[in-house]
């Protein structure tokens, strides 16, 4: 929300949306939702090919779900599983999070919107360790893989390195990014993301 949507809003609002942007839930039982229940179902006005994707990964989830109780019994597979899956999702949650909500980024309307206007000042480069860039599939290089999503993420790092303005974007520690979870609300005038508790002073 804009400061000024969130000045405007009713009391219910405002503290659903505060409680939304808590980062005790937005990564705690956020990911869990996101993942097992809300991806579960195609979003309203999905076309055919959308709704077929989302039905083809249910039933492998099933499927695979259905062997593994089979192989190594209910109990077994949600105490191996479920924390696989919360730390993947809640990982792949701070991932998207962080490459578009951080201190500098900058939002655009939709009438000034560009893909290069996005890519370049709406993404982060996330700088991880190379280690996590190659367990992540460079995703650190969002930036480029928004200004052209078909470069295969094995090639996103030679792009950047012969690319200068590629490389004087926003870059982002993982020190740098904890900033982030205390940014809730793009204030339209200063142009840039601020915290709840800035508004109140």
């Amino acid at each position: 929300m804009t400061v000024k949507e969130y000045c405007a809003a009713p009391f219910w609002t405002r503290l659903r949306y505060r409680l939304y942007r808590n980062p005790l839930v937005l990564f705690i039982p956020g990911p869990l939702i996101m993942f097992l229940l809300i991806n579960r179902f195609a979003k309203k006005g999905a076309g055919r090919p959308q709704r077929r994707s989302v039905l083809i990964t249910n039933i492998a989830v099933f499927v695979m779900f259905a062997v593994a109780v089979w192989t190594l019994g209910l109990s077994d597979t949600v105490r191996i599983g479920l924390p696989i899956i919360f730390f993947a999702a809640a990982i792949g949650v701070w991932l998207f999070y962080i490459q578009h909500q951080f201190e500098g980024v900058r939002w655009f309307r939709h009438n000034e919107w560009t893909v290069m206007k996005s890519s370049l000042y709406g993404c982060s480069y996330y700088k991880l360790p190379n280690v996590l860039h190659w367990f992540t599939g460079n995703i650190g290089l969002h930036h480029i893989h928004h200004t052209r999503t078909a470069i295969p993420n094995y090639n996103l790092q030679q792009c950047f390195n012969e690319t200068p303005p590629f490389q004087e974007i926003n870059v982002l520690t993982i020190r740098r990014s904890l900033k982030s979870l205390w940014l809730n609300l793009w204030d339209e005038d200063q142009q840039k993301l601020v915290s709840f508790r800035s508004i109140r002073q």
